[in-house]
């Protein structure tokens, strides 16, 4: 595969500050103008599908990226403000692009153990078809359930050893905070003042858009890693610093306010997944500016935190120190994810070998306790609903990239891609398609850029 021309991609600085500033009037348009979050979704996936269709080939590659990112960090601003075409939209348009990508520009033989990974998700379909009940639509579970992790799969292959540059990697992550700023801007509109939603230290909806915190705050904390990085990386003059910085101090406030932990501690561990390995790759000289770039970050975070505090009348303490609103301690800090669980665990001892098929512990749950409980947790609805075949997709899922890390070590957020993929399913399961594209990006091949030589005329003696 040929290194992609970066230069035709490349968002100087000026053209980002601009783009910025575009999403910040999208997100007060969609909050003031009826229907606007229609228009906005239907020109953004429109305007992907033309840009890959029409591109030359050695551009479909960054604009197959381009698209799936910025549609995935959209996801749930399109699903609060009503925007999108159905709920799973943007796993199946992801699926979609990456399709048209294979298409157009192949795919490596040496991904062949996602072509695995998809065909063992089969056997869980065939026996869903024998056991699911009148109670759940059979083709909607299934769609429901399968649809992220054929996403994450699709991805996997598409991106597997695609190589491209330290600077196109970081365009796709600037392409992924655009509409996160939006919806920070329209979650300021929808809810500015904190205190007057305050119902204790739970998820708090109203903070959220009216819609599920959980996934708000993973793609917030998205978003809060996604700028966090441009303000080491992308940021050489004091203007940018500030201004990346006042982005992320906004973006982690409405994070924090979600009273969600789950996307605000991912970001906080894919960060320091990030930082360590940047400070390793990097000299002296570079070590040292990182060292100052990270003392103003701790001042932004401090200024942050104190905000939000203060806003939340301190609930928000109590909130991470896994306290009720009254200061009390509370037993169960997984909020019932260690139960739900251990529970299906329990699916998979039942049920070694084929497991319960396809979206089956809500069957179980259904029968055993007369409702459906969602799970939480996409590793333990492996072992329940693909038995032995979910053991062998999870060690694929791990392994695979671990082992391709060996001998591709140019990534600089190999391991933060991981944590993030990891840690937002075991607290969100597979709900946004996030997860399985962000997966996919840990499969790229990121290599170092040739500079040009200078060529200098000989001047006559």
């Amino acid at each position: 595969m040929k290194l992609t021309r970066e230069k035709r991609y490349r968002f100087t600085n000026d053209l980002y500050v601009a783009l910025v500033v575009m999403h910040l009037f999208i997100g007060a348009g969609v909050y003031f103008i009826p229907k606007f979050s229609n228009l906005y979704f239907t020109i953004t996936a429109l305007f992907f599908i033309g840009k890959v269709i029409f591109v030359p080939n050695s551009a479909k590659t960054m604009w197959v990226l381009f698209g799936c990112a910025y549609i995935a960090a959209a996801e749930s601003f399109f699903r609060m403000t009503g925007g999108g075409l159905f709920y799973e939209f943007s796993k199946y348009y992801i699926i979609l692009l990456v399709l048209m990508g294979m298409f157009f520009n192949g795919v490596s033989g040496k991904g062949y153990p996602y072509f695995f990974y998809l065909i063992l998700l089969l056997p869980s379909v065939l026996v869903a078809s024998m056991t699911l009940g009148y109670d759940l639509n059979f083709r909607t579970s299934i769609a429901f359930v399968l649809s992220g992790p054929v996403c994450l799969g699709a991805s996997a292959l598409f991106c597997y050893d695609k190589r491209l540059t330290q600077e196109q990697l970081l365009q796709v992550l600037a392409c992924m905070s655009f509409p996160i700023i939006a919806m920070m801007l329209y979650l300021f509109l929808y809810n500015p003042s904190i205190k007057d939603v305050l119902k204790g230290t739970g998820s708090n909806f109203a903070a959220s858009g009216g819609y599920g915190p959980n996934q708000v705050a993973s793609l917030l904390g998205l978003g809060m890693v996604a700028l966090t990085v441009r303000f080491f990386l992308k940021s050489p003059s004091f203007f940018l610093k500030v201004f990346n910085l006042i982005l992320l101090a906004l973006v982690s406030f409405r994070a924090l306010v979600t009273f969600s932990r789950g996307g605000v501690i991912t970001a906080i561990i894919m960060l320091m997944g990030f930082l360590v390995v940047f400070y390793a790759h990097s000299r002296f000289k570079q070590r040292q500016q990182i060292i100052g770039a990270l003392a103003l970050l701790f001042v932004g975070v401090m200024i942050t935190w104190s905000i939000a505090a203060t806003q939340t009348e301190g609930m928000i303490e109590n909130r991470y120190t896994n306290k009720n609103a009254g200061g009390e301690k509370k037993e169960d800090i997984s909020t019932g994810r260690v139960s739900l669980f251990v529970r299906e665990f329990q699916g998979f001892l039942d049920h070694p070998f084929l497991g319960v098929g396809a979206n089956g512990m809500k069957q179980v749950r259904l029968e055993e306790e007369g409702k459906i409980i969602a799970s939480h947790n996409e590793v333990s609805r492996l072992f329940s609903e693909h038995g032995i075949f979910g053991v062998l997709i999870l060690c694929i899922l791990i392994f695979k990239p671990l082992v391709y890390r060996t001998t591709h070590k140019g990534n600089l957020l190999f391991y933060s891609f991981l944590i993030f993929w990891f840690a937002t399913i075991n607290h969100s399961a597979m709900r946004i398609a996030a997860p399985g594209f962000i997966y996919g990006l840990s499969l790229l091949n990121i290599v170092h850029e040739k500079k040009r030589p200078i060529l200098r005329k000989q001047l006559k003696q």
